[in-house]
């Protein structure tokens, strides 16, 4: 859909052609986030968990569908939704924050200068790196409870809920562990919303102008580019986040581990070689790219609604 900007050219956008409220955008992205989130679901924990295995000083040789099926026979099929409420909530703040964000700001941008590709991605970076900033506790909090049952016995910290997670996170830890592994998940944020939203416009223009002309046959192609796009650009990202986020003190010197992006980054490939910053590659890629399709079929249903009933 394209539509006419201060400087005369065009731009796409991913909503309706008419003009929508902002709250509607924001409400919008929040529930095709949650959607699209409840169906991934079980990818992310498959991911997480092959992420997290070499971390734990486990060979992992498995490929993805063995390591599914291994999880599913040793903790059964329920396994794989563990966390998923921390995964909600998550996208109550993050999917609902960054593409309410993103248009609010790319229309805002688009009064003063041309929205090209550029100021697109440009666009997709601040919005989601606030949006990152925004979710953190829920995202720690997700990573947690995914991994947890991974552990030896003694170690688990067996939360309860989302909720449970949060209160103990705070009271055991101390309030800024919710941020811990943050510059991680703002630097993957930020690349998100550049890969993601940043480029899905783009690559949606590009299958029409080839010649898909069913809209679902644009978002969803659309949505497996930007997804695959992002998935590769931000796995080492997220498998630092992951590391940060599940670390504990050393018992002896009480010191974390991995203290920064770039040094858990480096840490993680000196230890186990570049390769395992893509550890569970799969998983995320079809985490990332089914969110992304089920993200946006939803939230042009949702506005195609609207526009209808309203």
């Amino acid at each position: 859909r394209r539509e006419k900007h201060p400087y005369g050219t065009t731009r796409i956008t991913m909503g309706d052609q008419k003009k929508i409220p902002a709250a509607l955008s924001f409400a919008t992205g929040g529930l095709g986030g949650i959607g699209g989130w409840i169906m991934v679901h079980p990818f992310n924990t498959v991911a997480v968990r092959m992420n997290l295995a070499t971390a734990s000083g486990a060979v992992n040789e498995l490929g993805f569908v063995p390591f599914a099926r291994d999880l599913v026979n040793k903790e059964g099929f329920m396994s794989l939704y563990t966390g998923l409420g921390a995964g909600i909530t998550r996208q109550i703040f993050y999917a609902t924050a960054r593409l309410g964000l993103f248009e609010s700001m790319r229309d805002e941008v688009a009064k003063y200068r041309p929205m090209d590709i550029w100021s697109r991605l440009g666009v997709g970076v601040v919005t989601g790196s606030m949006a990152a900033v925004i979710a953190c506790p829920a995202e720690v909090s997700l990573v947690r409870m995914s991994n947890d049952k991974a552990l030896p016995v003694d170690q688990r910290r067996n939360y309860k809920s989302v909720l449970d997670c949060g209160l103990r996170i705070a009271k055991e830890d101390g309030v800024t562990a919710f941020w811990r592994g943050a510059g991680p998940f703002v630097s993957r944020a930020a690349l998100v919303g550049a890969c993601q939203v940043g480029t899905y416009d783009q690559f949606r223009s590009m299958l029409k102008n080839y010649g898909f002309k069913s809209e679902i046959q644009q978002v969803f192609g659309a949505s497996m580019m930007s997804g695959l796009l992002y998935s590769v650009v931000t796995n080492p990202f997220e498998s630092a986040k992951n590391r940060m986020a599940f670390q504990r003190p050393d018992p002896v010197t009480g010191k974390l581990p991995y203290t920064g992006t770039m040094q858990t980054i480096a840490a993680v490939a000196k230890a186990d070689g570049p390769l395992a910053l893509w550890n569970g590659f799969w998983p995320y890629y079809l985490r990332c790219g089914g969110h992304t399709v089920g993200m946006f079929v939803i939230v042009d249903l949702l506005r195609k609604a609207y526009f209808q009933y309203a």
